[in-house]
């Protein structure tokens, strides 16, 4: 049997074999069905986690216990190795990549939380949003998401806003 590697500083998901994973996928679908579920649940312990910290409350221990038992999992094939580079943090396994991906949200976030600087979580303004974003500028007053999404939206608001009240209405005009 053949085993893949994934290398923890390659954090993008083209580093993993998802062609293999879909594969995988249609020949086990209750498993995929499974990890789905699995990932569901992760991703609503995550954000629960971090929009308590936005909001300056501590995590709910059920959701500290689901981000606990992922990294558990994915700890058991993670290994070192001697690279070019030096010696880095990989995963070696056999096992189908159905799960890698969770392994690699519950690994970042780990170390989001463990060494990152958490004052500079915020959640998105933009209407019907609700992310949980980094903000990186310098000055930390980036309110969105994404500038190209949800600023955008907020500015195309203000902006019709604008226009609205600097003109007569229409049925002003017909009268």
């Amino acid at each position: 049997m053949k085993t893949s590697t994934v290398k923890l500083h390659e954090r993008p998901a083209s580093k993993i074999n998802l062609i293999g994973g879909r594969l995988c996928a249609r020949q086990h679908p209750s498993d995929a069905a499974r990890v789905l579920r699995i990932g569901l649940r992760l991703r609503e312990a995550l954000y629960s986690v971090l929009k308590g910290i936005v909001a300056g409350l501590a995590p709910g221990r059920h959701d500290l216990a689901a981000l606990n038992e992922e990294l558990r999992i994915a700890q058991g094939p993670k290994q070192i190795a001697v690279t070019a580079k030096g010696f880095e943090w990989e995963w070696n396994t056999s096992r189908p990549a159905l799960d890698k991906i969770l392994w690699l949200v519950s690994d970042s976030a780990a170390e989001l939380l463990t060494s990152g600087d958490l004052s500079r979580l915020r959640q998105c303004g933009g209407d019907d949003c609700g992310w949980i974003f980094e903000d990186s500028t310098r000055n930390r007053s980036r309110h969105w998401c994404d500038m190209r999404d949800c600023g955008n939206r907020d500015r195309v608001r203000r902006f019709r806003s604008r226009q609205r009240t600097k003109r007569p209405s229409t049925r002003a005009l017909h009268r």
